[in-house]
């Protein structure tokens, strides 16, 4: 039986398997991929495998869960259809279920004709070579065939209550945008059993995205709910991505409270708990996190930028929390270790009721001028190459550059970066400084760097 597969040299990535619908990612994809993972755990000793999975809410996850359901089955594995729902309640099933393995059908963040597959082996992520293996096992039909089974289970009602364990003290307002994601429903059943007041604006699941592209790390993607907060006179306000595994946040006065601004107010209450504990972030936080993080007495370590690589360090250092500035939090501390939007969410609103209003919290962290996440368009083709030609540049001119994750680059003025997006056509840049003109001045590097590979500073990606 032969049924090789060739997938487009774009879509096996990093951390997870994606591309645009019709395009470069479809049902035979989908197919292939099934096969191949039950292939995987079946040769990691696991003779019927279970496997859960689910999927988002765009147009095209259905038809692909269904293939992917057939290619799973038509290697053995036992599989359990969980539905619609975030990709959290994915990775909340396979410990729930205690399932060999996981996969989300899910675009994430990015634009509605994009789809994708994030993945589980065992509790532990899938990614880098073993999405490789995917592709190698596909390529020559080199599957253990063998008949599996599906049913369809929920595990909805059991994710919200889990949830719902984490008791929020006092009686905030709060404002809800789940941008018509994945989260929606959860968010709706499970603020039914939180105190305080709530309001919810873009709820319903529509995978085509009517209000507003669903990524909270981009300004205008806040607007409806800085607008919900400022007009209700909420305390504060949650923006969710469109699978619901990163969140946004928005303080009484409208302000966006970025990841790493996030990640330094939970520092507080995880250290507390945990004394000297690591703490996570990646290459794109403020220098104010690590130096906050430090001087609450924990270990801070600067890590490579994506959701896999940093749940993998975080379980090799033992780390009680990490975060990213794109707004993925993991939290080890009376969770899962992996990067829940909504539970995210949840800790914030215990900080809040236990620490003061956010705008207050936001304001004792030291101030600092820095750019957003800037997105410039390059071809996949093109993009880890310019780093390299980056890289190369600066270690000739003797810079002080982090090279863990792309080029961070110290200066007197503060820091610039530049790093290839591992599931975008983009490079990704941020400069920080204490003023303004130190921030031009780290701006211009950035620029020259791109000029000198032939990049133009045009801005893109979700």
């Amino acid at each position: 039986m032969s049924a090789a597969h060739a997938f487009h040299p774009t879509s096996l990535r990093e951390y997870d398997i994606r591309g645009t619908v019709g395009k470069t990612l479809g049902t035979e994809d989908a197919r292939a991929i099934g096969r191949a993972f039950a292939t995987i755990l079946r040769r990691h000793g696991k003779d019927r495998p279970k496997v859960t999975v689910g999927y988002d809410g765009r147009v095209s996850s259905p038809e692909l869960e269904a293939a992917l359901v057939d290619g799973l089955v038509s290697c053995g594995a036992e599989v359990e259809r969980i539905g619609r729902g975030p990709t959290p309640m994915l990775y909340f099933s396979v410990y729930h279920r205690e399932a060999d393995g996981g996969i989300m059908v899910t675009g994430s963040h990015n634009p509605p004709d994009q789809n994708g597959f994030k993945m589980m082996l065992g509790r532990k992520a899938f990614f880098g070579e073993q999405i490789q293996e995917i592709g190698r096992i596909a390529a020559v039909a080199d599957y253990a065939w063998g008949q599996g089974a599906e049913r369809a289970i929920s595990v909805f009602d059991a994710y919200v209550d889990r949830l719902a364990e984490e008791v929020i003290p006092g009686d905030l307002a709060v404002g809800w945008d789940p941008g018509n994601g994945a989260g929606g429903e959860v968010v709706e059943a499970l603020v039914k059993r939180l105190p305080g007041r709530h309001y919810i604006i873009n709820g319903r699941i529509d995978g085509t995205f009517p209000a507003h592209h669903p990524d909270p790390t981009v300004p205008e993607n806040l607007v409806q709910l800085q607008e919900l907060v400022l007009a209700k006179q909420l305390d504060i306000g949650i923006g969710l991505d469109g699978d619901a595994d990163r969140v946004g946040a928005i303080d009484a006065q409208g302000r966006i409270i970025w990841g790493d601004q996030m990640i330094a107010l939970f520092s507080r209450d995880v250290l507390r708990d945990h004394p000297g504990a690591t703490i996570i972030g990646d290459v794109k936080a403020s220098q104010v996190l690590y130096d906050e993080i430090a001087r609450l007495g924990g270990v801070p370590l600067m890590f490579k930028t994506g959701h896999s690589l940093i749940k993998t360090k975080m379980a090799e250092v033992g780390s009680p929390l990490a975060g990213e500035m794109s707004g993925h939090i993991f939290f080890n501390d009376r969770w899962y270790g992996f990067d829940d939007a909504i539970y995210g969410a949840l800790r914030l609103l215990v900080t809040v009721a236990n620490h003061g209003p956010l705008a207050d919290l936001r304001d004792s962290l030291p101030e600092r001028v820095n750019t957003p996440e800037l997105r410039i368009e390059c071809p996949d083709e093109r993009k880890f190459a310019v780093i390299d030609e980056v890289r190369q540049r600066l270690a000739d001119a003797g810079a002080e550059v982090n090279g863990i994750d792309g080029v961070r680059v110290n200066t007197p003025d503060g820091w610039w970066l530049l790093r290839a997006s591992n599931t975008q056509a983009v490079l990704v840049a941020r400069a920080e400084s204490a003023d303004e003109a130190g921030l031009e001045r780290l701006k211009a590097s950035i620029h020259d760097a791109l000029d000198q590979s032939g990049v133009p500073f045009v801005l893109g990606g979700h």
